[in-house]
């Protein structure tokens, strides 16, 4: 298994496929390099050279010894960029892991080359968090101890009703949320994170080519944030996915795929083109 000792402290691990321009992927709360789904990266590995990797405490990478802030998600993305021996890459987070790019792209400009922010929350005045029905279903569903209640209701949530309707999409939903499970302590961790991210009044320093995406049926973080964190964002490009869920990139691979590009495609006729 790939894996770096990152100069931030922790050892991560990560997969890493595809060729072109670098594409560094984060994944969100409770997430893991399986959460990308294959579909998703077959799309992207045609075009880049992507890494996706575990957080700290997730997956194969090293244990958590005690909290950690967003801030500090963000500078491990910047020392495993580096550590890569990469100048600056295209940059994909997802929820949790849109906070992350957030907080890489305001502490770590230089790095990014473009901004994919996707179902993602910035804090602050007019963003929400998932209402408390959902969260106290996730939250007595992950305590139960029974891991197939769990899976069922994290998949409800995080998915459209159409798109859950799918037996088969959701037994692939099972097979990755069963073969790397994320500890409840460390969830837990990445919650605490979470609730103290804000950086709604600084989104205005981002400079890089930005996307932001989202599904308009988003349980987990409900699309307003998107609308909100486009506006604050100097040219950022809102793609909206109508009747989609939380995990817009399982649901339409492709279009998530395109969109991306698109986004890159943008950047190159503006600035140019890295190696």
């Amino acid at each position: 298994m790939p894996m770096i000792e990152l100069a931030t402290g922790p050892t991560v691990h990560y997969v890493r496929r595809g060729e072109g321009e670098p594409l560094l992927l984060i994944q969100g709360m409770s997430g893991n390099h399986l959460a990308w789904g294959e579909p998703f990266l077959g799309e992207l590995e045609r075009d880049f050279d992507i890494v996706a990797y575990d957080h700290r405490g997730v997956g194969h990478s090293s244990p958590v010894t005690g909290p950690f802030t967003i801030t500090e998600l963000a500078d491990d993305a910047a020392a495993l960029i580096e550590a890569l021996g990469w100048p600056s890459a295209h940059v994909v987070g997802i929820s949790m892991g849109g906070m992350v790019a957030q907080e890489l792209a305001l502490r770590h400009p230089d790095r990014i080359r473009t901004l994919t922010l996707g179902c993602t929350y910035c804090g602050g005045e007019g963003s929400a968090l998932a209402s408390n029905q959902v969260s106290t279903k996730l939250a007595e569903a992950m305590l139960s101890g029974d891991p197939d209640r769990a899976i069922a209701t994290a998949y409800e949530v995080n998915v459209s009703s159409g798109y859950g309707a799918d037996r088969s999409a959701y037994a692939t939903f099972y097979e990755m949320a069963t073969a790397l499970p994320t500890a409840v302590p460390v969830i837990m961790l990445q919650l605490q994170a979470i609730q103290e991210h804000d950086t709604l009044d600084r989104l205005g320093e981002i400079r890089a080519p930005t996307l932001v995406i989202h599904g308009t049926v988003d349980e987990m973080l409900p699309y307003a944030n998107a609308v909100l964190i486009a506006s604050r964002i100097p040219n950022a490009h809102l793609e909206t996915l109508e009747d989609v869920g939380h995990m817009f990139w399982w649901e339409q691979p492709q279009r998530s795929a395109a969109a991306i590009r698109a986004l890159v495609e943008r950047s190159r006729e503006a600035t140019p083109r890295l190696a």
